[in-house]
């Protein structure tokens, strides 16, 4: 099958799994916290709601571990089929939840429900849709083809965000009402289109080779923590740089831009929707030159970016400037974070041999993820109430670079690597002796 072919269907079940992700991350910086928290206070209603966003990252592990556990013993591909499924249910779910205001203290243990599934679902997606490019891909062109799945993130944004700009354009009480709900519905018939478009690919050959040989893991995700230590951890603390800037951006910008600032929504969503069509494009450019130079060059010059654009962004901001508002944007997502993020589709992947890949490029990545990612709006927020100015954000920024800078300057480079016959460019030589034959645990 046509390694293109593959790619793009990794590219679109990605880009509806990361909508439906990104409209409840839009929806709990604009609505939730009155609709689902209106008896608390606006800082403590706005703390419960990035909370409740939180909570799917804290269920992300566990989505890797379970799609990594079987992706690793049955196929890449079913458990992509399903993860788009598990999401679908989730995400709907919340476009007919009843407010608080209907079901009382129901409707947030109801939200934060919803949410679970979409963290499960989420933490099995990204490390299967790149395993499928990047197993599939000709030599020299790994990151490449893994970065077309990555591109369904911020396409998955831009769709989110233009949803929720457009339903401003509704009067408040029919947006608050009903409008919010449009989003979360529509994205039933993306998921649809993406169950046909999976069903379509093939399984990925690398991994069939190794169920031909009967080598499969019989429980993964214990190889990888006994046997995969180190890389597990440049895994998950690798994502540091892209995880904080990232969310500060996206989720955490729209509350502080528009109750601190004085900015509209529309304003702070139109930056976010131009900054990650941006980032579309940026994407694949920086994952071709992570394939001729290597994915540590473009990883720490990333993190050195997101070191000096951290006191930039907020100034930006700050000015209240629609111009600089989008400059901040562009400056955050479609430079600094796609330098830190387009790598990471092979540099994860390239940590772990085939039969463990799935694992532990799925728990790294969610792990980090939930340490890293969620906490972001909660923690940003907090931190504000505290200092009453920007200047503690910068520096978590700055702390996110320099956590990743350290963890790529320790890692190995690893994309002349064949995947085929060892595809453990973080294990040191004793890792490989261990894990070169089948695990009979």
């Amino acid at each position: 099958m046509p390694i293109a072919k593959i790619a793009f269907a990794s590219f679109i079940g990605t880009l509806i799994e990361f909508f439906d992700m990104f409209i409840f991350g839009t929806a709990s910086a604009l609505v939730f916290d009155e609709l689902f928290f209106p008896a608390l206070d606006p800082l403590t209603g706005t703390l419960a709601s990035f909370a409740t966003f939180a909570v799917g990252f804290a269920a992300r592990p566990l989505g890797g571990v379970i799609f990594g556990h079987f992706g690793d013993r049955l196929g890449r591909k079913k458990m992509l089929v399903l993860s788009l499924l598990v999401m679908g249910v989730g995400t709907a779910a919340v476009g007919v939840l009843p407010t608080y205001a209907q079901v009382g203290i129901w409707a947030p243990v109801l939200l934060v429900l919803a949410r679970l599934l979409q963290g499960i679902a989420i933490g099995g997606e990204w490390s299967g849709a790149v395993l499928m490019a990047i197993e599939h891909a000709p030599p020299g062109k790994r990151a490449f083809y893994a970065s077309w799945p990555l591109c369904g993130v911020p396409t998955g944004l831009v769709l989110a965000t233009g949803a929720f700009f457009l339903i401003e354009l509704l009067p408040h009480d029919a947006m608050m009402s009903w409008g919010w709900r449009l989003p979360f519905l529509a994205s039933a018939v993306l998921v649809a289109i993406g169950l046909y478009i999976r069903m379509q690919i093939s399984e990925s050959p690398v991994f069939q080779a190794v169920r031909d040989r009967r080598e499969e893991a019989r429980f993964p995700a214990g190889e990888v923590v006994r046997r995969a230590g180190k890389p597990l951890l440049l895994g998950i603390f690798s994502m540091a740089a892209n995880s904080v800037p990232f969310y500060m951006a996206t989720v955490f910008a729209l509350s502080y831009g528009q109750k601190s600032v004085g900015l509209s929504r529309g304003t702070l969503l139109l930056a976010v929707c131009i900054a990650s069509a941006l980032q579309i494009f940026t994407i694949p450019i920086v994952a071709m030159l992570t394939d001729r130079f290597g994915r540590r060059p473009l990883l720490l010059f990333g993190c050195v970016l997101t070191v000096l654009e951290a006191f930039p962004f907020f100034w930006l901001i700050n000015t209240g400037n629609t111009f600089a508002v989008i400059a901040a944007m562009i400056l955050a997502l479609p430079v600094v974070h796609a330098l830190t993020y387009a790598p990471m589709s092979s540099f994860l992947p390239e940590l772990f041999e085939t039969r463990v890949r799935y694992s532990g490029s799925a728990i790294a990545y969610q792990v980090g993820s939930m340490l890293l990612s969620g906490p972001v709006p909660f923690v940003s927020a907090a931190l504000f109430a505290w200092a009453n100015k920007p200047w503690p954000l910068a520096l978590y920024i700055m702390a996110g670079g320099v956590v990743s800078f350290a963890v790529v300057l320790v890692a190995r480079e690893s994309y002349r690597d064949d995947l085929a016959r060892t595809g453990s460019a973080g294990m040191s030589r004793g890792d490989l002796a261990r894990t070169a034959s089948p695990s009979r645990d």
